[in-house]
């Protein structure tokens, strides 16, 4: 079985956790990093990627701070090297490549590994390489040990020395559960020293119990005292937030802590969608980790069992989620603030940006989509690439990337109204001013056969559980869709899963999740809500399916 994320999905409680955490916060804040633990004995220096005052840096001292995504290498081997691609394309300087030490899946090789550094390199990416075996140990009977992770690492050690610069080493993923995760320290300490003792100088990372989330604090309370087991000092923490993190006070609180005793961490992983646990607060984890200059890596690039968690659907970067969206894209997000590892060329001197792109022109538009064309930008060293936005207002969004002077946009909607703009890049990351825009509208969508089953699955004072199945006669699978239809009594949908709803008084459209995006031909997808309701609760009568009337039964 796939796993399918890092989240609390196996997390045996539910309501109690955020009250817990909450609770371990209050009780941790004054009482954990006493001023003492600035103190520090003086330590070998790593060449490469170390710590230094608390911060992960270069071997030339720059800062670093990772903005990326992780892929899952060991369970999709075959996409990894476009992934890498794609992953950089959009924007991303570091990546978490999750690998297997053998216990609970296949081990992935010596030559495998060193592969995988190459194309982490070759793609000027910053790689995170961590065994994911360890996931829930002491909960999980499935789990293997750090102490076997540890032994993977110095199995590993001809491949992994001299990438000092390129890579950092995540002992084990979630390396304990729920399960007396006070018993998470005295492992962790153990599997570094015996990496240390073994001679490997990489940069280490550690993550936290309690699947990753550490919401009873015990990293929290024990992190100086697992730092100061490294003879090296370049030890840096991983705390992964997904719905125990709902509250900025919680997330604020957490990061807070490690920063003012100058203890190096990142949010190793994340996620954004609700789960039946919570909802995480992306957008405050992203702008907190932006306010303290902390590393993100975003959970996870494609392939998960449970498809909300996927930034790009089935691999392809041109159909972002919108939970891709948001981490790419959006405030906060890896194409605004996303800076290459100097050892690639980022920061290497190079300040002088490219000129702007010459005005884009379209053609081949479809309902779908629009290709553009423009005249190149120039630069003192080179122009790398080129990114085009969509416009919106004071807003823009980008929508591809390319390394010449056209692109194809698509996943737009039909019969309307966009406005296009391009930016040029050179290899330092210096970017042109935007180039002037083009107005472009979609082609009409040709009629669209469907059929819309609607239902109401519960029915309560005030408000109702509805159901709605959408179905597609035809002999082709339909990519993307928009449902349309309209509630009669003032019925207000409050929440939705499957798809995204916006309402406009009684009129409804929804627009699919990354999950139900596909209706293969001859089969069907399903949305379910929530909504209010006063004393009469009249089903709609009629729905379109992107402008085109679709049955009912």
């Amino acid at each position: 079985m796939r796993r399918t994320s890092s989240t609390t999905r196996q997390h045996p409680l539910t309501g109690l956790v955020a009250l817990l955490a909450s609770l371990v916060g209050l009780v941790l804040a004054g009482a954990l990093f006493p001023a003492a633990a600035h103190a520090q004995s003086p330590r070998l220096q790593a060449t490469g990627l170390h710590i230094s005052n608390g911060r992960l840096v270069e071997g030339n001292g720059n800062d670093f701070v990772m903005r990326g995504v992780n892929a899952a290498h060991t369970w999709y081997p075959g996409k990894t090297k476009q992934s890498l691609a794609d992953i950089k394309a959009l924007g991303a300087n570091s990546v978490r490549v999750v690998l297997a030490d053998g216990h609970r899946w296949a081990a992935n090789s010596a030559s495998d590994v060193a592969d995988v550094i190459a194309q982490c390199k070759a793609n000027r990416l910053i790689c995170v390489l961590e065994v994911h075996d360890t996931t829930g140990y002491g909960e999980d009977s499935a789990a293997g040990t750090l102490d076997q992770a540890a032994d993977y690492w110095i199995g590993l050690k001809d491949v992994l020395a001299g990438q000092e610069n390129y890579i950092v080493i995540d002992i084990g993923n979630e390396p304990w559960g729920n399960t007396d995760p006070n018993g998470w320290t005295a492992p962790t300490i153990a599997a570094v020293k015996k990496l240390r003792a073994a001679g490997l100088q990489h940069t280490i990372m550690v993550d936290a119990p309690n699947w990753g989330q550490d919401w009873q604090g015990v990293m929290r309370a024990n992190a100086k005292s697992v730092k100061d087991a490294d003879s090296t000092g370049n030890l840096i923490f991983s705390i992964h937030m997904y719905s125990v993190y709902d509250t900025a006070q919680e997330i604020t609180d957490y990061l807070n802590a490690y920063v003012n005793a100058k203890l190096p961490i990142v949010i190793g992983e994340f996620g954004g969608p609700a789960d039946q646990y919570g909802d995480p607060d992306e957008d405050t984890m992203m702008a907190t980790a932006q306010q303290l200059k902390l590393g993100y890596l975003a959970w996870s690039w494609s392939g998960n069992t449970d498809p909300i968690l996927d930034l790009a659907v089935d691999f392809d970067p041109k159909q972002l989620s919108s939970w891709g969206q948001r981490v790419f894209n959006g405030a906060n997000g890896i194409a605004r603030t996303a800076k290459e590892a100097t050892v690639f060329g980022g920061g290497s001197g190079d300040t002088q940006a490219p000129t702007a792109p010459g005005t884009p022109t379209a053609s081949v538009v479809t309902a779908t989509s629009v290709t553009l064309s423009w005249p190149a930008a120039t630069d003192d060293v080179g122009v790398t690439g080129y990114d085009v936005v969509r416009v919106s207002g004071g807003d823009e969004t980008r929508v591809a990337t390319s390394a010449t002077n056209t692109a194809t946009v698509s996943g737009l909607s039909a019969a309307t109204a966009y406005t296009f703009a391009v930016y040029a890049h050179d290899a330092a990351g210096n970017r042109s001013a935007r180039s002037a825009g083009v107005n472009v509208t979609t082609d009409k969508a040709p009629a669209t056969a469907c059929s819309v089953g609607y239902r109401v699955v519960g029915e309560w004072s005030g408000g109702f559980q509805g159901e709605i199945k959408i179905g597609n006669p035809g002999t082709a699978a339909l990519n993307g869709w928009k449902l349309g239809f309209a509630f009669a009594d003032g019925q207000t949908v409050s929440n939705m899963w499957g798809g995204t709803a916006a309402q406009s008084g009684g009129a409804v459209s929804v627009t699919p999740a990354s999950y139900t995006t596909t209706i293969p031909a001859g089969g069907s997808v399903t949305v379910g809500f929530i909504a209010s309701k006063g004393t009469t609760n009249t089903a709609p009568t009629g729905f379109t399916l992107n402008g085109s009337t679709c049955t009912t039964g």
